[in-house]
């Protein structure tokens, strides 16, 4: 009788722990992020370098590091010389509560990659790929010109749902509504991940770490457990989404 009452305790404290372990984590990140601007006059890190910037030549490198088919580069990361952690299940770019083994990676290497996901819709427009196309004339942000740096998301849970029996990884913090040609419409995958018990962390552009639970309408997979925090932009993704115009 007293096994029974303690191991439900003690899963609950396990999960705790994971998820106090993951809020470190992306306080380094969000510190590492500071850091980044810090020593490039304030502008807020790119999500990656890739087609429209390399013009097809050499890897894709990402905030993480480059994905080749003969591996992951993580020291090219743009975070490596702030954050110097590999990239592996047990690093501050992997979720303890999201192991190697319980999504199917994401790129080229098939490998390790992050469970996190960076605001680059936000912060780095231009640089991000998928989305660049349409929303890259919005501006690359510094990190001081962000608005409501308190609420708006850098880091956070993430994870995409494109069928199958497990999630994919996602390293890219995708909004619950996307621009394209002057307006915007609702995204059917947003990447925010609701794995803490039914709750999302995140750090956000001043650096503080909290968590979230979704509304009743916020999750767009269920069985995943992965939508996002609301179903407007503002304020934790793109807090000036309204003052977006289309490319002249």
């Amino acid at each position: 009788m007293l096994l029974a009452v303690l191991l439900p305790a003690l899963g609950t404290a396990r999960r705790e722990g994971m998820a106090a372990e993951c809020g470190a984590s992306l306080r380094e990140l969000g510190r590492a992020l500071q850091m980044y601007a810090s020593d490039h006059d304030d502008r807020a890190m790119p999500l990656s370098y890739w087609s429209i910037d390399l013009i097809g030549t050499g890897p894709v490198v990402y905030w993480w590091g480059a994905d080749t088919p003969g591996g992951v580069e993580h020291r090219v990361g743009f975070l490596w010389p702030y954050l110097q952690n590999d990239l592996s299940g047990d690093t501050v770019f992997a979720c303890p509560e999201q192991p190697w083994g319980s999504y199917r990676p994401q790129g080229a290497a098939k490998a390790v990659t992050s469970t996190y996901g960076y605001n680059g819709y936000y912060l780095s427009p231009p640089h991000t790929p998928g989305w660049a196309f349409g929303i890259g004339h919005m501006p690359w942000l510094g990190l001081s010109k962000t608005k409501d740096p308190a609420r708006v998301f850098a880091f956070a849970d993430t994870l995409i749902d494109l069928g199958g029996s497990r999630p994919f990884n996602s390293a890219l913090l995708d909004p619950p509504q996307l621009f394209s040609a002057g307006s915007w419409s609702d995204n059917d995958s947003p990447t925010t991940a609701f794995r803490h018990r039914g709750s999302v962390q995140a750090a956000h552009v001043d650096g503080h770490v909290a968590r979230y639970t979704p509304g009743a309408d916020d999750l767009t997979s269920k069985r995943f457990a992965i939508g996002s925090v609301g179903r407007s932009n503002a304020p934790h993704y793109v807090p000036d989404w309204r003052a977006w115009r289309a490319a002249r």
